[in-house]
């Protein structure tokens, strides 16, 4: 009975050794692939270096020939035109043209005139670049007669722009992504940024004025000391310490895990999108359009990033990105995370260059990860030849840094060759063991058997 338990247990260690080696093995090899693009090799240029991006285009051809760009169900970039010779030369750039009937001058000159009118709460309007309308939304606050009265103004504008009833309210998500809180309410932090002074959080306007203090769970986290809303919506919360601390360039995802971010860029209509906040966690989405103007209750904020990613209340302020880069920051909306809903963000870009202050990101190497600061903000992020729902949040990382990372993490981490080889290497040694031991133990065996037939 002794030597058959021996035999199971000597069985079973082979085994798990055979397995540590085909896993070791795997490890170096995923590493070596890595290793091939790091995530530092990520550019904000565009695209598949064919043609020109949408964004290029459009300023290349003017908005009295063009209405807009959007990003196709294959990647390509798609710019509305209104004649045949702009559609040429943006076929001949690579890009697909579609012939549209009214141009971005006519299409502005529309939202004006809704600017203009009597403000309305709970409306909303912006362009729809691929319908080559300009849809106002109105929530269920809004009036018969101010819907009547809206509805006026949108028939004298002509028959492209579209009046639709929208669920629920369009409200600030106030209640990231960590949660932030003061005696204003909830938020989520967005992203950390720098004015190579001191480091702050850049979150929601409507977050809290100036001079509010902000806590995370017992800690005083920081004070507001500049904040924009309504108009625009953003602020800066200023670290008590000074500095952010170890991963300032990785934003909270849920879980404990995070998404490191590597830069800063326009969000572009079509282009797939992920949104993290402190209620709701991470939640994806596209975005629908862009310069989309929202009468919250509290007041007008216009150039907005518009989306049909979710939010919740106590999600403003969270941070908006794609494939580690950075787009906007959580603002308002309508619907929740159960049957969805419109969600509006301030544009990371406009934010920073109003406040002069630049993005945390990571200069990622392959020895490992430093935080820097943003470079100038790209054209419009580009997809380029990637289909937009092939885009992910980013490459992962833990929200506390790389100093915190667990064992497990760094065993998985798919850029480390060590861990790798010190599986293979303990496999190898399983193996030499159990061979030894089961040597030895045949010697004893060996050993008493003629002992006791010659003794």
């Amino acid at each position: 009975m002794r030597h058959a338990r021996r035999r199971i247990v000597r069985r079973v260690t082979r085994l798990a050794a055979v397995g540590g080696l085909l896993l070791g093995g795997a490890m170096v090899t995923q590493a070596a692939m890595a290793s091939e693009t790091p995530p530092a090799a990520r550019t904000l240029a565009a695209a598949d270096g064919t043609g020109d991006t949408g964004a290029a285009l459009v300023t290349r051809l003017g908005t009295a020939r063009t209405a807009g760009t959007w990003t196709g169900a294959d990647g390509r970039p798609v710019v509305a035109v209104t004649d045949e010779t702009a559609a040429r030369e943006v076929r001949s750039a690579g890009a697909e043209a579609k012939v549209v009937s009214h141009s971005m001058n006519q299409l502005k000159s529309a939202t004006a005139t809704l600017r203009s009118a009597p403000r309305v709460a709970g409306t909303a309007w912006a362009v729809d670049y691929r319908t080559n309308r300009v849809v106002v939304s109105a929530d269920s606050t809004v009036s018969a007669g101010d819907w009547s009265r809206m509805s006026q103004v949108a028939a004298k504008i002509g028959s492209f722009v579209r009046m639709e009833h929208a669920k629920g309210t369009f409200t600030t998500r106030l209640n990231g992504a960590q949660p932030i809180l003061s005696t204003g309410g909830r938020c989520s932090a967005g992203f950390n940024v720098t004015d190579g002074q001191s480091d702050f959080i850049l979150t929601a306007g409507h977050c809290g004025p100036a001079g509010s203090t902000w806590f995370a769970g017992n800690q005083q986290l920081g004070r507001t000391v500049s904040s924009t809303f309504p108009g625009n919506d953003f602020s800066l919360v200023q670290y008590a310490s000074g500095k952010a601390g170890d991963g300032a360039d990785v934003v909270a995802i849920g879980g404990g895990n995070g998404v490191r971010i590597t830069g800063i860029a326009d969000a572009s209509v079509g282009q797939r999108v992920f949104r993290s906040g402190s209620t709701s966690g991470l939640h994806d989405g596209q975005v629908t359009a862009l310069n989309a103007t929202v009468n919250y209750p509290e007041g007008t904020v216009t150039g907005l990033i518009q989306t049909n990613v979710c939010a919740e209340p106590g999600d403003s302020g969270g941070p908006l990105f794609s494939d580690g880069i950075a787009l906007g920051v959580t603002s308002g909306g309508n619907g929740d995370c159960r049957a969805g809903g419109t969600t509006f963000f301030q544009p990371v870009t406009r934010a920073l260059a109003a406040l002069n202050v630049k993005l945390i990101v990571s200069a990622q190497t392959a020895g490992g990860a430093t935080r820097s600061a943003s470079p100038a903000p790209s054209a419009p992020a580009a997809q380029g030849a990637v289909a937009p729902n092939a885009a992910s949040p980013g490459s992962s990382a833990p929200v506390t840094g790389a100093s915190a990372q667990t064992l497990l993490a760094r065993l998985t981490d798919p850029r480390n060759v060590g861990p790798g080889l010190l599986v293979i290497a303990g496999s190898l040694i399983a193996l030499v063991a159990t061979r030894y031991i089961r040597a030895e133990q045949d010697r004893k065996a060996y050993q008493r058997y003629y002992s006791a037939t010659w003794g």
